[in-house]
């Protein structure tokens, strides 16, 4: 029986997900070493403090602080550290010293990816991140190597799971904002600084990651538009499901072409109305998805787990065993391919509907003198419903309206809204949200 060849495996973080790496790279050892060719020896785990409570019992002696010896001597490092320093530090290390490196550190990623990416080029090795976005749903793969040989052009991804958990109980039990953010931190599904998430930033480093594997060129985190949930009230909420959506916060990266042939590509975060029946607008809880739209394979999605220790080293192990294969059989890394050099567009350029909420007074022609307006910006309106109130203290009654409006510029949409806003019959504008799937 042929001795297999042992390749040396560094950690770098034990938290949630790192603990699980390292239990089933101890348990599953046989079984890995079958699927790759080669034993991963689990080296060392570098932490900041060695003597930490973990929920996982693990062997003291893996236990270390140094965390740039243990990567010099490394075959393949894991890096689960998150932020940006020492993580960055570290990874560029290890690929100049010729090890191929798995991440989950989608901000670092979002952030200044094109250098890790030269880097591992230069070296001919492989740098894996498939956990960096959605936890344990395999997308990054299918995206890169399924779906090499088509175009694809639309992604939308439920892709942060504290988001959906409180949008989704804001939608189910009719509960205000802080209170279904309250109930996630209890749950565990936020944390107790929540800005990260509520306000978009940890969708917008997913977005950037798959608009650039999607559409072939490299996007940066200050390519996405990015707004949170953190304005979506229970009356939004109420007056979508009234009127047949449900409220998801999507990252959005699709290709556009403008009036004169040329293509470009949009990206970004916000609240989106879905209608009920759209694939997306099922994802309940704290589970994710990524739904496709490509010009021959036509709509795809993907579903499951996309936080949580087990799911997420599910996704860190499956990059594990395929750099382990290529070091096994040889040959350079397999990287993202750069071939395009698609250009980044304003929010403003993007095509959408939009949802609007209105207090108008009631009175005759102020439907017609809405239309009206919504018609000299370009703006046609889909659907529009009025609903007659009566303030129990004045006795005067006035309307509520609920505009949905076909795709339009995202420019001449933001402007009617402004003119609208400038009618005298305008008590306010109550809600302004993007819709998508109609």
């Amino acid at each position: 029986m042929t001795e297999l060849r042992t390749l040396k495996v560094a950690l770098l973080g034990c938290g949630n997900v790192g603990a699980q790496v390292a239990r089933i790279l101890i348990e599953d050892a046989d079984a890995l070493a079958a699927r790759t060719g080669a034993r991963l020896q689990l080296s060392g785990i570098a932490v900041r403090n060695v003597n930490a409570k973990r929920d996982v019992e693990l062997p003291q002696e893996l236990f270390t602080t140094d965390a740039e010896t243990l990567v010099k001597d490394a075959d393949l490092v894991i890096e689960l550290m998150g932020g940006i320093e020492p993580a960055r530090t570290l990874i560029l290390s290890a690929l100049r010293n010729g090890a191929c490196v798995v991440t989950g550190n989608k901000a670092l990623l979002a952030q200044d990816g094109p250098t890790l990416y030269e880097e591992a080029d230069k070296a001919g090795v492989q740098l894996s991140y498939e956990a960096a976005v959605a936890g344990a749903i395999p997308i990054l793969r299918p995206i890169r190597d399924s779906l090499a040989g088509d175009r694809i052009t639309r992604v939308l991804g439920i892709v942060n799971g504290t988001t959906n958990f409180i949008l989704d109980q804001m939608d189910s039990t009719g509960a205000q904002f802080a209170d279904a953010l309250a109930e996630a931190q209890r749950l565990g599904y936020a944390e107790a600084d929540p800005t990260a998430d509520v306000e978009g930033h940890d969708a917008a480093a997913k977005a950037a990651i798959l608009a650039s594997l999607s559409f072939h060129t490299r996007f940066a985190l200050e390519n996405v538009h990015c707004e949170g949930i953190t304005s979506v009230s229970a009356a939004d909420i109420a007056a979508a499901k009234d009127a047949g959506f449900v409220i998801k916060l999507l990252a959005i990266a699709e290709k556009l072409t403008d009036s004169d042939g040329g293509e470009g590509v949009s990206v970004r975060v916000h609240p989106t109305l879905l209608p009920r029946e759209h694939p997306l607008a099922a994802v309940r809880g704290a589970f994710n998805a990524v739904f496709i739209e490509a010009e021959n394979a036509g709509e795809l999605m993907f579903y499951g787990q996309g936080a949580g220790g087990t799911p997420t080293a599910s996704a860190v192990l499956g990059d594990l065993v395929s750099a382990a294969r290529r070091l096994v059989l040889g040959g350079p890394g397999r990287t993202e391919t750069t071939t395009g050099h698609v250009p980044a567009l304003p929010i403003d350029s993007a095509t959408t509907s939009y949802y609007i909420g209105l207090d108008v007074a009631d009175q005759p022609g102020v439907l017609a003198r809405i239309a009206q307006l919504f018609a000299e910006h370009g703006v046609s309106i889909e659907i529009m419903r009025q609903t007659i109130h009566r303030d129990a203290e004045s006795n005067v009654e006035s309307a509520e309206l609920r505009i949905v409006t076909h795709r339009a510029s995202e420019a001449a949409l933001a402007a009617t809204v402004e003119a609208v806003k400038g009618l005298d019959v305008i008590n306010s504008v109550t809600s302004v949200l993007r819709v998508e799937g109609v």
